[in-house]
């Protein structure tokens, strides 16, 4: 991380940032621009990724993970980002669903699924969204229905990061009737008969990891394959996604600031009518803009990770402020940057027009931004 914004963590969290930034810089940024061009997802790249400790970052020591604070991994995925968003973004994605099972699975569970996990050497998927059920996920229509001791699934989910590559898909079902109290949560096996994918979607952005549907076609799983209570799967479901929100805006961050850093370098380097164009003051202001906004998002990304970590009842409202501000500035401050590149910044050799392309769907997924307005507006009006 730069020194600009470094000097407000822990000596600890300061090391996180040190040695992250160290390893995205090593085996991320040489290669995020070669495996967004061939949609490569480097699953060896994340196994050594977890060889830091960033495969269970909120999971429990005793099943090999890291047991850091959510602040504690905020700023080990700003960092991880800054190499490529998307590869961090993922496995942001991989860690929410390593939480879950951390915080709702039985000891069985755990210790069954969590070592691998850790390891990344099986990977996670988070199964809400549908066809039909995006915003709305309470109303999503994947059933589940009892059959002898276990249970039948069948339905579709779409939009499912890392699906046919991932080992562990946390899926999300209903059990009873309609709305979120029908909902449960199961642990699903890549191998389990049943299970299929749709063909690799084709993304503006995120080209590097696989998005695919995942489709339960008469799948039958034991009862043990529940995950929590029967009808708790909606506030499970919720629950990750207050973790995962901070994730992505943190993610945001880091591609902003590997934009702002290049773009500085950028200009250090162009000349313009005789001068070096980061003389030009004009230019020295839309940096500083870009910065600022940034230290700003940054802030409160920190004070919503702080909030879950003490079991704040605003927790959720911070992480949806958070995410909002965190996204929405991410994109601008690298959309401002390949501005600032002129004919550069649209050239794909220059990484910086797949930065906007990248940070552009933050602003969606995990929630899009209009629902997080309304998470926010239900605690005003529900505070008022």
């Amino acid at each position: 991380m730069s020194a600009v914004h470094a000097s407000d963590l822990t000596e600890d969290q300061a090391a996180i940032a040190d040695a992250v930034r160290q390893f995205a810089d090593e085996c991320l940024a040489p290669h995020a621009v070669e495996w967004d061009r061939d949609k490569h997802f480097p699953v060896d790249v994340l196994r050594k990724a977890a060889d830091l400790g960033l495969g269970g970052v909120y999971v429990r020591e005793d099943v090999g993970g890291s047991e850091l604070a959510r602040l504690d991994g905020v700023v080990a995925f700003e960092a991880l980002a800054t190499g490529d968003p998307s590869i961090a973004a993922y496995l942001s994605i991989h860690n929410m669903v390593a939480w879950m099972v951390d915080r709702y699975g039985t000891e069985a569970q755990r210790h069954r699924l969590l070592p691998a996990m850790c390891r990344a050497e099986h990977l996670g998927s988070y199964c809400l969204t549908e066809p039909g059920a995006g915003s709305d996920a309470a109303a999503i229509s994947t059933r589940a229905v009892r059959a002898g001791d276990g249970w039948v699934l069948d339905g579709v989910k779409q939009f499912i990061s890392g699906a046919g590559t991932a080992q562990v898909y946390v899926v999300m079902a209903r059990t009873g009737g309609p709305g979120p109290g029908g909902i449960s949560a199961f642990l699903v096996d890549r191998d389990d008969p049943g299970l299929s994918f749709g063909p690799d979607e084709r993304k503006m952005g995120w080209s590097a990891q696989p998005t695919r549907q995942v489709v339960l076609g008469g799948l039958r799983l034991p009862a043990d394959r529940l995950l929590g209570a029967e009808g708790e799967g909606f506030r499970i479901a919720m629950a990750g996604l207050n973790g995962g929100r901070l994730g992505i805006a943190a993610c945001s961050l880091g591609g902003a600031q590997s934009a702002l850093e290049r773009t500085t370098r950028h200009l250090g380097e162009r000349e313009a009518f005789g001068a070096r164009l980061l003389h030009a003051q004009a230019l020295q202001f839309r940096l500083a803009d870009m910065a600022t906004e940034l230290e700003a998002a940054r802030a409160l990304v920190h004070r919503a990770a702080a909030a879950l970590d003490r079991g704040d009842p605003r927790a959720p409202q911070l992480c949806a402020m958070a995410k909002r501000h965190a996204t929405d500035t991410g994109f601008a401050v690298a959309d401002e940057a390949l501005q600032l590149h002129g004919g550069y910044g649209y050239l794909a050799e220059y990484g910086i027009e797949k930065l906007v392309r990248d940070l552009r769907v933050h602003r969606i997924l995990e929630g899009t931004n209009e629902i997080m307005r309304v998470i926010v507006a239900r605690g005003l009006i529900g505070a008022a």
